[in-house]
């Protein structure tokens, strides 16, 4: 009950309540405070003159905090007093509320009827919410009294006693040892013999423990709260208009004999029952705070714990930097003292070779000078031819770079640090987490014919780094999932997947540091195998976000269903709680597949147009361009007429897997099974291998047709409705895409939607 002890002290005075006042605003006074704020208005803005002048005092009580007598934001301010009260400053209550101090105590002579009076035209302005409140004629008595807080401060100061005292010992309260009942007051023994003797008009009074005493206080009947109109009445009634309690003479005579009133009882309990079920919801938001607490607190202590792991982690790697810049010191000086030997032996070497030649050379010129001295022409010639020779030779030798350094003194070494200082510089902290689940946004995601759209987001909170992300999907039949695109991207529009079937799809977020969880799944409904009928959008899916695609080769596992489009839904599945969302998307009227060509997994020579309908190349070589729409089942026809034919190219037309080969002619390798034509003749081909020369070609104008039966399993081709030769390709198994493969000097258009040609269904029909 600590925490209730703010809601029972006054905002002025900052003691507990004492004869506590309602005011309109619905904030509590005491009365004595209550009295010490009074400002006294003009004469102007009484009440009679507000009613002559037509306004009512129900709109001059609305007044805000900027009304013209309400300074309590004003700092020190002074108010117009009463005759009997000077203009003093105004103070500060313990609460910090601007107050001002009371007034003068009265002479002990006078009684308590001779307090000042609340005086005409007085001012009151809440300390609380700041709004100026008028007295009428009545003053303070016009303000109900509040019986309930009174009650509740009474309760709450007798459980905060912890012994009960004596309440008429002058110094120390001595324990209370018995209560009068009729007196209502607590004795310990001298105060009772001496102020309550057992004799006379006492003798009569009832004397208790001081604990039951205090349980028959409490249990005592409360004061019953009179009409603030009529103070001999007993509220009898609840006004609903105004609400308040009423006495039965306002309803006769005053101003809320028009107003609607109900049973004093049976609003008390309606008002119970619903603050019972108000304080539910906030007992629910403090649990829910107490809990929140908890986990704040459990927050700290973890801080401190991964602190202290976080600065042994730092340390670590900052201890291993230093020994790696260590050891590479030792390294860097285990070179320098080998180029240090280096130059001591080079230079000592050089100074030992040149030592013995100055020696010899020495040696020379002493025997040479004594050879001079030798007056004997005849023997001085006999040598010295060969003396000079020995001299020239000598003095060549030591001028082919003997006399210079074969090593220089300076250390050709360059420690190049700066890359390393700002490696140093610019170490700091990254994001080493493993992102969040990413979010699958169900108001972005659809699917369209045998499409999925899906988007996704990362949580609004997450502050990780995310370098990309893996959209899985099975198989269409509750297999295993499946990588269907990884990258940056959060919107992803799968194709080919197969008709009238459930996908499930999930997807995860990684960086460096690892792979994020899974989001929730997501359950997706192609188009189904019926007739279908408009439906309306519950929600609008721009036809933009089919421009996006980001695609990765499937495996051979998924299924496609022949092209039906039709209504389409898809829901989330969580763990414990299901969602669902459901879309009807339009449909298309027919039983057939309408598709396109996939910029996104064509070469990049491909040139399209008219809504990718229309391709050409920039090159002269051969590339290859992809439908949309993978086939694995059904049976499927689509045309291509020929726009533009120059200079008698080979273009080549069929299907291929997904990661077919795209800067050759299509059938070159085991990825494709094509046609290729001129304007002759044409050629089956796959892995590079050429059947079936039949008679022929094309035209400007002229129109390819593509079969596909994947219940039969074969392929088939004709030129202008006409078979061109016999069934191309047999045992026909897997995904296939529509394909084309073209050069410059051709440019066809794709038309899908089609119906089987005559020459395929008679021969059905005969088979």
């Amino acid at each position: 009950m600590d925490e209730m002890e703010e809601e029972l002290k006054c905002p002025v005075c900052g003691s507990f309540y004492r004869e506590p006042l309602i005011l309109p605003c619905s904030h509590n006074l005491c009365q004595a405070c209550a009295r010490n704020i009074l400002v006294q208005t003009p004469e102007a803005e009484s009440p009679q003159s507000r009613r002559a002048s037509g306004v009512s005092d129900y709109d001059y009580l609305d007044l805000d905090k900027m009304s013209l007598y309400s300074e309590a934001d004003s700092g020190y301010g002074s108010y117009g007093g009463f005759a009997s009260a000077p203009t003093t400053p105004c103070q500060k209550s313990p609460n910090g509320v601007r107050v001002f101090p009371p007034a003068a105590p009265p002479p002990p002579h006078l009684p308590p009827a001779a307090l000042a009076p609340v005086p005409r035209n007085a001012c009151l302005t809440c300390p609380q919410c700041h709004r100026s409140l008028i007295l009428d004629e009545r003053g303070l008595r016009g303000f109900p009294k509040n019986r309930v807080l009174e009650g509740v401060i009474d309760r709450y100061q007798q459980s905060k006693a912890a012994a009960l005292r004596c309440q008429l010992c002058e110094k120390a309260p001595k324990e209370a040892t018995v209560m009068c009942e009729q007196c209502d007051v607590f004795y310990c023994e001298p105060c009772r013999l001496r102020c309550h003797p057992p004799r006379g008009p006492l003798a009569k009074h009832r004397l208790v423990p001081p604990a039951q005493g205090r349980v028959s206080r409490r249990l005592s009947p409360r004061k019953i709260s009179t009409c603030t109109d009529h103070e001999l009445e007993n509220h009898s009634m609840y006004c609903v208009q105004c609400k308040m309690p009423v006495c039965y003479q306002c309803l006769e005579e005053g101003k809320h004999s028009s107003h609607e009133v109900k049973a004093l009882g049976a609003m008390w309990k309606l008002h119970k029952s619903q603050l019972s079920q108000a304080l539910n919801g906030l007992s629910d938001r403090a649990k829910e705070a107490k809990e929140f607490l908890v986990q704040l607190r459990n927050m700290v202590q973890q801080i401190q714990e991964n602190s202290v792991e976080f600065e042994a982690c730092l340390v670590a790697q900052c201890d291993a930097l230093i020994d790696a810049l260590n050891r590479r010191k030792a390294q860097l000086l285990s070179r320098v003292n080998k180029e240090h030997e280096h130059k001591l032996k080079v230079v000592r070497d050089q100074i030992s070779h040149c030592t013995v030649k100055l020696r010899q050379t020495t040696g020379l010129m002493e025997y040479c000078l004594e050879v001079i001295k030798e007056n004997d022409p005849s023997g001085f010639l006999q040598i010295s031819d060969a003396l000079i020779r020995r001299v020239h030779l000598t003095e060549d030798q030591w001028g082919k770079g003997t006399l210079t350094p074969r090593m220089t003194t300076d250390f050709d070494l360059n420690l190049d640090s700066a890359p390393l200082l700002q490696s140093i510089h610019q170490l700091d902290f990254v994001q080493m987490k493993v992102p969040a689940p990413p979010i699958l946004q169900l108001e972005e995601c659809c699917t369209h014919n045998n499409s999925a759209t899906l988007s996704w987001k990362q949580p609004p909170l997450s502050t990780v780094q995310v370098e990309g992300y893996i959209l899985e999907l099975d198989d269409g039949n509750g297999g295993q999932f499946r990588e269907v695109y990884v990258g940056k991207e959060t919107m992803c529009t799968v194709d080919g997947l197969h008709f009238n079937s459930t996908y499930s799809a999930r997807v995860k977020a990684f960086n460096k540091t690892g792979v994020s969880q899974y989001s929730k799944t997501l359950v997706l409904q192609t188009s189904e195998d019926t007739e279908s009928e408009e439906q309306t959008l519950p929600f609008p899916v721009p036809l933009e976000r089919f421009q996006l695609r980001r695609m990765s080769p499937f495996s051979s596992t998924l299924n496609l269903q022949p092209s039906f489009s039709g209504r389409s839904y898809f829901e989330l599945r969580s763990s414990s709680h299901p969602l669902s969302l459901h879309s009807s998307l339009q449909s298309l009227n027919s039983a057939v597949a309408w598709f396109s060509f996939d910029p996104g997994s064509a070469h990049s020579d491909i040139l399209f147009s008219n809504d990718n309908l229309t391709v050409t190349c920039n090159s002269y070589d051969d590339r290859v361009v992809l439908g949309k729409t993978g086939f694995s089942k059904g049976l499927h026809y689509w045309e291509l007429s020929i726009d533009r034919y120059d200079n008698h190219p080979d273009p080549a037309f069929g299907v291929a897997r997904v990661d077919v080969l795209k800067d050759v002619m299509l059938g070159k390798d085991d990825k494709a099974w094509a046609m290729y034509v001129d304007n002759n003749r044409s050629w089956f081909m796959h892995n590079n291998s050429h059947t079936n020369r039949t008679e022929g070609g094309i035209t400007k104008g002229a129109t390819v047709g593509v079969l596909l039966d994947l219940t039969r399993r074969t392929l088939t081709f004709s030129i202008n409705e006409d078979q061109q030769g016999p069934v191309a390709f047999e045992n026909m198994e897997g995904l296939f895409f529509p394909a084309v493969s073209l050069n410059r000097n051709v440019q066809v258009t794709l038309h899908t939607g089609l119906p089987v040609p005559e020459f395929y269904t008679s021969r059905a029909s005969m088979q």
